[in-house]
């Protein structure tokens, strides 16, 4: 029961198992599942907005340290030191490319915003830009996780500027 519980985790839901590009299907999932998140907390609700952010914060927080405390047992169980199925990192990675960024107050600009930092942040998980590549030789679940986080913080700056300046909520 435990591996199981493991497992749905690390591969959110069996999403890591998907065909070919098991860190898009599961940045793709973390995406999804924020969509669905913001259209009801702000959209639906109207959660106020700084108990939106601290929910998401602490999702971000839950799926790193789940990722850092199942890392060691990811790479004893799939044999290799990032394992493809394992996409919790990029669920940390992609809910915190989103944090605080102005969604405003269209579902159009909602479904738009969280695809381009969907689409970004897959870029510069890829890329990888200094320091997220060193990241990666930390040791245990840590270079698992980190580097993704890492990616995301630029992901994130990059979506404040964007969406802040180049197309500002109103």
């Amino acid at each position: 029961m435990r591996r199981i519980v493991r497992e749905a985790a690390v591969t959110f839901f069996y999403l890591g198992y998907l065909p070919k590009i098991p860190g898009t299907w599961g940045s793709a999932g973390a995406a999804a599942c924020y969509l669905v998140y913001a259209f009801v907390a702000r959209h639906h609700f109207s959660i106020d907005p700084v108990w939106y952010e601290v929910v998401l914060a602490v999702g971000v927080v839950a799926a790193a340290a789940i990722g850092v405390a199942c890392g060691p047992w990811a790479v004893a169980r799939y044999e290799r030191k990032d394992p493809g199925p394992f996409v919790l990192d990029e669920v940390a990675g992609q809910w915190l490319a989103l944090i605080a960024i102005p969604i405003g107050s269209t579902l159009f600009r909602l479904v738009v915003v969280t695809g381009v930092q969907f689409f970004l942040f897959r870029l510069f998980d890829i890329w990888k830009p200094t320091p997220a590549r060193q990241l990666e030789r930390l040791p245990h679940g840590w270079g698992i996780v980190a580097d993704d986080l890492a990616a995301a913080v630029y992901v994130n700056v990059l979506g404040q500027v964007l969406f802040r300046y180049g197309w500002p909520s109103g």
